[in-house]
């Protein structure tokens, strides 16, 4: 029996989800498939240039997990780029680097992923009332659902 895998760390979650190349009709379309966790380790490597062991740090799992995750992403986007699929993003197995919550009066605020495994939100910092509720921590209008702070899987996220 294998160790059990570390959960992904995400800190940022696209909010365009879907691609397709253009002229080609949505039912005509093969599609493929990226996680969350996926696309991070795209804008990790290739957008902010950091080096495998810092992106692996970054979402807390290993340079070699790192890499898998990586390279599992660049062939899906090289077939779908050059096969002209579609591109969804969704799903995956994944933590949200920040946690937002809102009190009974309205405050929101977020707390850090590691902040809230040593120290869980019990008050509001604004009005001290202890009447508070994890919210999602992306700008309303999403359309996703959820809240709890693991996803894995298809739309639950």
């Amino acid at each position: 029996m294998g160790r059990q895998p570390l959960c992904r760390r995400v800190d940022f979650v696209p909010q365009i989800t879907y691609f397709k190349p253009a002229g080609v009709p949505l039912a005509q379309l093969q599609e493929i498939c990226l996680s969350v966790e996926e696309t991070e380790a795209i804008r990790l490597k290739d957008i902010e240039k950091l080096e495998q062991e810092e992106c692996g740090q970054r979402m807390n799992i290993s340079r070699t997990t790192f890499a898998r995750v990586l390279a599992s992403a660049r062939e899906k986007m090289a077939d779908a780029l050059l096969n002209g699929k579609a591109i969804r993003i969704e799903g995956g197995d994944f933590e949200v680097a920040l946690r937002r919550f809102r009190c009974v009066n309205g405050h929101e605020w977020n707390v850090l992923f590691e902040v809230l495994i040593n120290t869980p939100s019990q008050f509001c910092p604004t009005c001290n009332t202890s009447a508070i509720m994890p919210i999602w921590p992306w700008e309303p209008g999403w359309g996703r659902g959820g809240g709890g702070r693991h996803h894995k899987g298809g739309h639950n996220w």
